[in-house]
């Protein structure tokens, strides 16, 4: 009995060790660094990316964050913007610079407590310059030159600001390679892989923790670019003018309406538009349903467009860049709308632009006037009204507009209402139940 106590009582200790087994693994890899990637361009739509990932990072209990930097630099706003992040969050922040971190990069690169670099990588040339890509005017310079400074003199490193003074030269501005930063003391180490870099915090046993850019930011990204942005509103801008001058709502309209979505989807889900932004857009788009059933009016066109023009201004997060990305826009539209309607008109969907069907160009129209007289008179469509077109009545041809719906032409109609020049005509009821019947 006694025995068969003692093997039970081992058996019973090496269950219960078995079990206690977890809880010490874990207590030995019990710490944690982040690994945030910072790449291709520098814009607000990585700022959102970054501030959410650090956030999780804090919250998750990091010991470390390293941000693996390798971007061309961007948007001065985005990157001190992002430095405040960074100067903001109480977990300790690596700079990890694979590639290069020029501009913009290398202000974010500076802000962080510690900077190490892959042998091959380079920081600097961080002269700021305008939306055009020349260099910047003098006061917007002294105040990067001055942020570039405050930066390397940010942390506990106390790096030589004269450094960072020469990266912002409009002229030559200083671009250094891994094995120079580390002379002037602007990279504490060099390292290779990650596992170097943990060996540097001395946090060789720490849980990897990669955040990743989910595919909703990197469409924020790419739909907050400032080179993105002024083709989103072009072909949204184009594809609504031409649902105007077109009856229903077809190809135009739906292209329209994806692109300022994709436009909104990016500066909503970045946190730049609130949703006083997204109401004046839903009402730009109703006036403009109002004027593509009631076409002629014109106000309701006019109305949709300064409020789709006033959303996108609320939108944005920089209105020097979206005034030039506007004024962009409005160029490009002209041209379009001038090219289409003088070599296109006539080709695919685009037909419904022009009134060409059953009557010659050089028809001539009568000019109305006040022509009260013309009320409940009974004429012909000399065009499908869709709903504007032409009618003939006593020998005269004149412009009509329907109440909404659409008439083929020969058709009889009669004149309900005659507004200065705008004669708004209904199709008679016999006509209406035969095309009503024979349509699909």
């Amino acid at each position: 009995m006694g025995k068969n106590l003692r093997i039970g009582f081992f058996l019973l200790l090496f269950v219960i060790a078995g079990m206690m087994m977890p809880f010490f693994s874990s207590a030995q890899s019990d710490s944690a660094v982040h690994f945030i990637p910072v790449e291709q361009t520098v814009e607000r739509g990585l700022e959102a990316f970054l501030d959410r990932s650090i956030d999780e990072a804090t919250q998750a209990g990091a010991d470390h964050i390293v941000l693996e930097i390798d971007t061309p630099g961007g948007a001065v706003d985005a990157a001190g913007n992002i430095a405040n992040i960074i100067q903001n969050t109480e977990v300790p922040i690596t700079a990890y610079v694979t590639g290069e971190a020029t501009s913009a990069g290398a202000y974010i690169a500076l802000n962080a407590d510690n900077i190490v670099m892959d042998p091959n990588a380079t920081m600097g040339s961080a002269a700021v310059v305008d939306g055009s890509g020349e260099a910047a005017d003098e006061k917007a310079h002294q105040a990067w030159v001055s942020n570039m400074e405050s930066a390397a003199q940010s942390s506990e490193h106390d790096r030589d600001p004269e450094y960072a003074r020469a990266m912002t030269d409009p002229e030559e501005p200083l671009s250094m390679y891994a094995e120079e930063a580390l002379d002037v003391d602007y990279a504490e180490t060099l390292v290779t892989d990650r596992d170097e870099v943990l060996a540097f915090l001395g946090l060789e046993d720490a849980e990897q923790v990669d955040s990743e850019v989910s595919l909703a930011e990197q469409l924020a990204r790419w739909m907050t670019n400032p080179m993105i942005i002024p083709i989103l509103l072009t072909v949204g801008g184009v594809g609504l003018i031409m649902e105007l001058f077109s009856p229903g709502f077809g190809l135009p309209g739906i292209v329209g309406l994806g692109s300022l979505g994709l436009f909104f989807f990016g500066h909503l889900f970045a946190g730049f538009a609130g949703m006083e932004a997204i109401i004046l857009l839903v009402l730009g788009l109703i006036f403009i349903g109002l004027e593509v059933v009631f076409t002629g009016f014109g106000i309701f066109g006019l109305l949709g467009l300064a409020s789709i023009v006033g959303s996108i201004f609320m939108a944005s997060f920089d209105t020097t860049q979206i005034l030039l990305s506007v004024f962009i826009a409005m160029v490009i539209m002209s041209v379009a709308a001038v090219l289409l309607f003088k070599y296109f008109g006539r080709i695919g969907f685009m037909q419904k632009l022009v009134l060409s069907d059953g009557v010659s160009t050089t028809a001539e129209t009568t000019e109305t006037g006040e022509r009260e007289e013309l009320v409940g008179q009974i004429g012909r469509s000399l065009t499908p009204l869709r709903p504007a077109g032409l009618m003939t009545m006593s020998g005269e041809n004149f412009d009509v507009v329907t109440e909404g719906r659409f008439v083929e032409a020969g058709n009889d109609v009669k004149v309900i209402s005659v507004s200065g020049s705008r004669i708004v005509v209904r199709a008679v009821d016999g006509n209406s139940k035969q095309q009503e019947s024979g349509t699909s």
